[in-house]
C-alpha cells in the first residue's frame, strides 16, 4: 500500500516509493461502449462520469448493447471528437461530428446534435429504457463492420437515468458505462501484472478513465476516498475483470491471458476479500470503481493530465473492500 504523506495544504497524499506524489498520468474517455477509447489532457466530469464517455452503445437486432464480450470487432473501431469538445461550456454545433472509422470502411460521421429519431427497448445489463437513434446511415456502416443488424443509439438524457446497483453506491447514476461513474488504475498496478506475464499487456486491455503514477502497485485498492482538482471520489468496489482485457485490441483476436495468470494472484480468494461483500465471485479484480461525491448531474468540472491524486481516506484491508 501507498505511504501516506502531507501536502502543503494538510491533506493526505499517496506517495511512491521514492517519496514523490501520485498524479494523473493519462485520461481516457470511451465515447462509443467497448470501442476504442481516446486518451486526452482534459476532460470533464459530471456525476455520472466523464462527459461523453459511453455516450453512446451499438445496439443487435433486439436492441440489446454490444461489447466486446460477443463483439471483439468492436476493438477495432476508432473514434474521434472534437479537441474543443472537452473543455468547459463547449457545445456542439451542426458542423461538430463524432468521426467513426474502422478497417476497411469508408468513416462515418455522426452529428453531435441530437438526432430526432428514438429507439425504444434498448437495453444494457439489468437497464432498459429508450434512446436518441443516430439513424440508418450509421446503423448500416455498424451492420456492415459487423456482419449482423446492428444501430447506433445515444443516451437520452432528458427522458432517461440509469442508477448503479444501490448495494455499492446507492443514489448514483451511470449513461452505458457497466457498473460506475470512473475506473482508476495505476502504472504500477499495470507493471505488476506484466511482470507475472509471458507477453506483457497495455494498459487499454483494461480500459481505465483515469490512469495514473506515482504510488505503489496495488495502492488504489484500499483508496476509499479520493480528491482530484477539488473533486471528491468515494471508492465503490475492486473492478472485476471480464473477458475483454482478454481481447488483443490491436487485432480483435481472444486469448487467455491475462486473466489465465491473474487468477493466481488477483481472484477473490487470494485477495482474501469479505466472501459478504462479494457479487462478482470468480472473477480477477484490477483497479477501483469509482463514484462523485456530488449527485447533481448538472455540475461540470475538469480534470487535467499531471492533476494530483489526494487519498483523503484507506479502507483499513481487502476484507473491508467491496468486489
Amino acid at each position: 500500500m501507498a505511504e501516506m504523506s502531507k501536502d502543503d495544504g494538510g491533506s493526505a497524499v499517496a506517495a511512491g516509493g521514492d517519496g514523490g506524489t501520485t498524479t494523473v498520468k493519462s485520461i481516457f474517455v470511451y465515447p462509443i461502449k467497448s470501442c476504442k477509447g481516446i486518451s486526452v489532457s482534459q476532460a470533464l466530469l459530471c456525476s455520472t462520469g466523464f462527459v461523453w464517455d459511453r455516450h453512446w452503445v451499438v445496439v443487435n437486432s433486439r436492441g440489446r448493447g454490444c461489447t466486446q464480450r460477443v463483439e471483439p470487432k468492436l476493438a477495432l473501431i476508432q473514434v474521434e471528437l472534437p479537441l474543443e469538445a472537452f473543455t468547459l461550456g463547449w457545445e456542439p454545433k451542426k458542423t461538430s461530428y463524432l468521426v467513426v472509422r474502422a478497417p476497411g470502411m469508408a468513416e462515418l460521421k455522426v452529428p453531435l446534435t441530437k438526432p430526432s429519431l428514438q429507439s425504444e427497448g434498448v437495453s444494457v445489463w439489468e437497464w432498459s429504457g429508450s434512446a436518441l437513434d443516430e439513424g440508418d446511415k450509421a446503423a448500416k456502416w455498424f451492420t456492415d463492420f459487423l456482419g449482423k443488424p446492428s444501430r447506433l443509439v445515444r443516451f437520452n438524457d432528458d427522458s432517461e437515468t440509469r442508477p448503479v446497483d444501490p448495494f455499492y453506491a446507492p443514489g448514483s447514476n451511470v449513461k452505458f458505462t457497466d457498473a460506475f461513474p470512473v475506473h482508476l488504475i495505476s502504472q504500477a498496478s499495470l507493471d505488476a501484472v506484466n511482470e507475472q506475464l509471458k507477453e506483457q499487456v497495455n494498459i487499454n486491455r483494461f480500459r481505465p478513465n483515469i490512469f495514473v503514477d506515482g504510488c505503489e502497485p496495488y495502492a488504489e485498492d484500499l483508496w476509499k476516498q479520493v480528491k482530484i482538482n477539488e473533486l471528491t471520489f468515494q471508492g465503490v468496489m475492486l473492478t472485476p475483470r471480464c473477458k475483454v482485457p482478454t481481447v488483443n485490441q490491436e487485432d480483435a483476436t481472444q486469448g487467455s491471458e491475462p486473466t489465465e495468470t491473474m487468477m493466481k494472484f488477483r481472484s477473490a480468494k487470494a485477495l482474501e476479500v469479505n466472501a459478504t461483500k462479494t457479487k462478482y465471485k470468480g472473477r480477477v479484480y484490477l483497479g477501483q470503481m469509482l463514484v462523485c461525491e456530488d449527485k447533481d448531474n448538472s455540475w461540470r468540472k475538469v480534470i487535467n493530465v499531471g492533476d494530483i491524486i489526494h487519498v483523503e481516506n484507506v479502507f483499513p484491508s481487502y476484507a473491508d473492500v467491496a468486489v
